[in-house]
């Protein structure tokens, strides 16, 4: 299969990538301020902004199955940055879609759990989105193209997606933060024996990349269409989630403060309670979601 992986130096995109030149697939990535080169595939850089290199792009290419994973993930940025995040999370997956839609591929888009307003907790498909934030907004804007323009499309909506990628390995051995998902900062702090707040009120479903990506190889293919949630099993706040880390690879929990989100008055509200419920995924596409647990001790084992 013919597989064009948007922001193929990002985490996921990275992860996915890898995993599809493992399985024989003829892989192309893009990359937008970090060069990737990964074995096996081609990589183009890309914003997916600018309409014309995209269209340009996937007329050379011609993917046959397209995954976006290219976003502005950055929560308090996208509330402080309001006209950049629509173009690039709105703007810029419609110029993906419509690319896609041109040359007859499959796109699968990554959404968010922040799509929800967290009241209810353990969402399935069918439940209405209400986003709190600005990013979730964009997420649901972006899906709601996709809906419109009659393509063959996958909508995966993921939480709090963590793991091993080559920047933030780096970033572990350093003092940059920037690129760090939460199980590399919470490593990199508890190793410097560096207390850290971590919130009791903060409820999701975290998802190792590496999980997620077998995820969406299995659905790209597929004949399924519309939205799934793929995320991980397990459902608990962030406290646990560092206490389970800290547990795992054998660091100090006395390290690990519980507090509430209200301490640190962040731009924007989060959710409270968006943990995904992931049956329909599993039972469609055959596939199962790691426990926290189960995902950690992967991580561990990949440690280089």
């Amino acid at each position: 299969m013919k597989i064009l992986i948007i922001g193929g130096s990002g985490l996921l995109g990275y992860k996915t990538a890898k995993l599809a030149v493992k399985l024989n697939h003829d892989v192309f990535i893009t990359y937008l301020l970090r060069p990737m080169k990964i074995e096996g595939s081609t990589a183009f850089k890309l914003d997916k902004c600018e309409r014309d290199s995209v269209f340009s792009l996937f007329e050379k290419v011609k993917p046959e199955v397209v995954i976006d994973t290219a976003a502005l993930h950055n929560v308090n940025y996208c509330e402080a940055h309001k006209d950049e995040a629509w173009k690039v999370n709105v703007e810029g997956t419609r110029n993906v879609a419509e690319a896609c839609k041109k040359i007859n591929g499959k796109m699968i888009f990554i959404s968010t759990d922040y799509v929800f307003d967290g009241k209810k907790g353990f969402y399935n498909e069918n439940d209405e989105p209400n986003p709190l934030n600005y990013y979730g907004k964009t997420k649901l804007e972006a899906e709601k193209i996709l809906r419109s323009l009659e393509l063959e499309y996958l909508i995966a909506r993921t939480s709090v997606i963590y793991g091993w990628n080559p920047s933030e390995i780096s970033g572990l051995k350093s003092s940059s933060g920037k690129s760090m998902n939460f199980v590399i900062w919470t490593l990199k702090k508890l190793r410097n024996k560096e207390p850290v707040q971590i919130v009791t009120d903060q409820f999701s479903s975290p998802t190792l990349a590496d999980n997620l990506a077998e995820v969406l190889l299995v659905m790209a293919s597929s004949n399924k269409s519309g939205v799934y949630h793929t995320a991980g099993k397990s459902c608990l706040n962030r406290y646990e989630f560092a206490l389970k880390i800290a547990e795992i690879f054998n660091l100090d929990k006395n390290l690990i403060k519980p507090t509430t989100s209200d301490v640190f008055k962040q731009v924007a509200e989060r959710p409270k309670r968006c943990c995904l419920d992931v049956n329909k995924a599993e039972k469609d596409f055959g596939v199962k979601f790691l426990t926290v647990e189960q995902g950690l001790h992967e991580m561990k084992k990949q440690e280089p």
